[in-house]
């Protein structure tokens, strides 16, 4: 007659605490080996540029388009999308971070924004993005 094997419900944890024990080690002994990277901070004498003002390129419902230069100070000019796109290449090749934005009408047909934007990316415009105004403004 056999008997039955009775089950084993303890479990063993001396090989585990003797690999904790190993690696801990590893880990003392390694960690002042490793050189830590340099972090290169910025000085507090350097001085910072103010961002450039965009060029303001404004799209009415009729499709006429403005341009606005803050930095010259004058006032919106209208201009045709030939003129506009050799006006922003000339600025920007002067200030080459200059940024341009679109401003348009409410009422401005969605396509009419995306065909100025398009043009002005495809003639190499750099920086182009869109105006948003918080309401009640």
């Amino acid at each position: 007659m056999r008997r039955a094997r009775k089950s084993i419900n303890q479990i063993n944890v001396v090989p585990y605490i003797d690999v904790m024990l190993v690696l801990l080690v590893i880990f003392m002994v390694t960690a002042p080996l490793v050189n830590p990277g340099e972090i290169e901070l910025p000085s507090v004498g350097s001085k910072l540029t103010a961002p450039a003002q965009p060029l303001e390129v404004t799209l009415r419902t009729d499709q006429t388009l403005l341009l606005l230069d803050r930095q010259a100070g004058g006032s919106a000019t209208p201009v045709s999308r030939d003129e506009l796109v050799a006006r922003i290449r000339a600025k920007q090749t002067r200030i080459p971070d200059q940024p341009v934005v679109i401003a348009a009408d409410k009422s401005a047909r969605y396509e009419d924004v995306l065909a100025i934007l398009d043009l002005l990316q495809r003639n190499g415009a750099r920086k182009v993005g869109l105006l948003a105004r918080p309401p009640g403004t």
